[in-house]
């Protein structure tokens, strides 16, 4: 992690071995939230472990020397007193550190003086056996990330949201770290849109075999699963399309912050985020049109259901409407004294309830 640190100037390798000065006793301990706090010369990590003000501090001491430096600070569900604290250090805006507290933020963009804060969703796709038998398929959660000209705060909500990867493969990438806090942006980004894309290739197959049975003849389909993904595919589009204001407002603005070779980088991300987000709104189109295929089904099975009761309705009204003649007790009635009556009457009930079977058969009722 560190092979390129001596190579960098005497003064600059005298300031990362100074102690770090006594921290002032503060309110609920930092590290409860803190993940980790580094700071970043010339593409490389200084050694040790760093408070937020000894941080802040080294990285001006470094920049007065004329050289670049920043500050990564990751945190995860902070609360209200941490937060604050780490605005004090680095100036962030009150209301931005309200919105890191509670969470549960709309994916944006917004500007604070010369202080980007990009809200992202992060998304995971829980493995299951099959859709009928899941009671969740895409869990979010989210990351909200301050970039300044010297320092970059990540502050994570969820468990799945861990940047310990993009951190490691930063700083294994010399290159990306001597773009500064907004390559770190850039990589954040990055990361997370590819999950988008991962995600929604994973949903693909229970799509696939929703449609499978839904077309199939003679299954049984069930409704159920059906909502299940379009509740999950409206989720996944809540986290993925908004983005797209955000990925267009880096590209053209804020042209004072973000360098000429980090908005190439963030055009790159935002093809992949329109690939998501075409992929999303595809599998929404998808999930409607089988739900409109699963309703007119059900509508089928019932007007076939219908017909049945009403063919059999039909058979037993003629048994019934005999019966019923019969059954008026008056004394002079047709063939009641006649021998063959009986057998006759049934004779006939039998042959007229026959023919409406056949003709019922015929025209597809039954």
């Amino acid at each position: 992690m560190f092979e390129g640190f001596d190579a960098l100037p005497e003064a600059l390798r005298t300031i990362a071995h100074e102690p770090d000065p006594e921290p002032t006793p503060q309110p609920p301990p930092p590290h409860e939230a803190l993940i980790d706090c580094a700071v970043y010369v010339g593409g490389q990590r200084l050694p040790g472990k760093f408070s937020y003000e000894a941080a802040c501090s080294k990285v001006h001491q470094i920049e007065a020397l004329g050289h670049e430096a920043f500050v990564w600070v990751g945190l995860h569900e902070p609360n209200e007193a941490q937060m604050t604290e780490v605005a004090n250090v680095f100036g962030l805006h009150a209301l931005a550190v309200e919105d890191a507290v509670c969470a549960h933020q709309r994916p944006k963009l917004e500007r604070y003086d010369d202080t980007l804060v990009l809200v992202l969703k992060t998304v995971k796709y829980v493995p299951h056996e099959s859709v009928a038998l899941a009671r969740e398929i895409v869990e979010s959660g989210e990351v909200m990330v301050f970039v300044g000209n010297d320092f970059v705060v990540t502050v994570r909500h969820g468990e799945h949201s861990g940047l310990a990867n993009v951190r490691k493969s930063m700083e294994a990438d010399g290159e990306q770290l001597r773009m500064g806090p907004f390559a770190v942006m850039h990589a954040i980004a990055d990361y997370v849109v590819d999950r988008y894309l991962e995600v929604t290739r994973l949903m693909e197959s229970d799509i696939d075999s929703i449609e499978e049975v839904a077309f199939a003849p003679g299954r049984k389909l069930d409704v159920e699963p059906i909502y299940l993904l379009k509740r999950e595919v409206v989720e996944l589009r809540r986290c993925v399309t908004p983005l797209s204001t955000a990925f267009h407002r880096m590209q053209m603005e804020n042209k004072d912050l973000i360098s000429k070779e980090v908005r190439r980088y963030l055009r790159d991300v935002g093809d992949h985020h329109s690939e998501a987000a075409d992929r999303i709104a595809g599998y929404d189109d998808m999930l409607n049109s089988l739900v409109q295929a699963a309703l007119a089904r059900v509508g089928m099975q019932q007007n076939n259901d219908m017909r049945k009761m009403a063919a059999w309705a039909g058979i037993l009204a003629v048994p019934t409407m005999i019966a019923a003649i019969y059954g008026m007790n008056f004394h002079f009635m047709p063939e009641l004294n006649w021998t063959w009556g009986y057998p006759g009457i049934m004779a006939a009930t039998s042959l007229a309830c026959l023919a409406l079977y056949f003709q019922f058969r015929r025209n597809n009722w039954l």
